[in-house]
């Protein structure tokens, strides 16, 4: 399976946070997935830490490493579906994360109702 994690399901594995599913926690460790953080859970990290929304110290990079994830950049095909997608979530992040998903046919695991409205593949990150 090819995982994209959304911002949350990267936190939530970081932090070794109960609130990822044991289903979720065996995917992202199951070793022949190819798990991948965007570019874009990176940008939100570092404006939320930045905002102090959140306390994450450390380098976002380093974390991506030490778990194995591969980076997922953000290309213009990329940026232009998320433009494009239907309204029915208003987090550009997770927009973001939907279109690269869509076009990179992979499995977003995430925990968001909105996100399903998308005709995306999703592994709810609570399971």
């Amino acid at each position: 399976m090819r995982l994209l994690l959304d911002t949350h399901a990267f936190l939530w594995w970081l932090g070794n946070d109960r609130k990822l599913g044991p289903r979720s926690r065996e995917a992202i460790a199951d070793g022949e997935n190819v798990v991948y953080v965007s570019a874009a859970t990176a940008w939100e990290v570092a404006v939320k830490r930045r905002s102090g929304k959140l306390v994450a110290p450390g380098d976002i990079g380093g974390w991506m490493a030490a778990s194995s994830f591969e980076p997922l950049p953000i290309e213009v095909e990329h940026a232009v579906a998320a433009a494009e997608l239907p309204l029915h979530h208003k987090d550009p992040f997770d927009r973001m994360l939907v279109a690269q998903a869509q076009i990179e046919d992979l499995t977003l695991v995430a925990r968001d109702d909105e996100i399903e409205k998308y005709a995306v593949t999703v592994f709810d990150a609570s399971t």
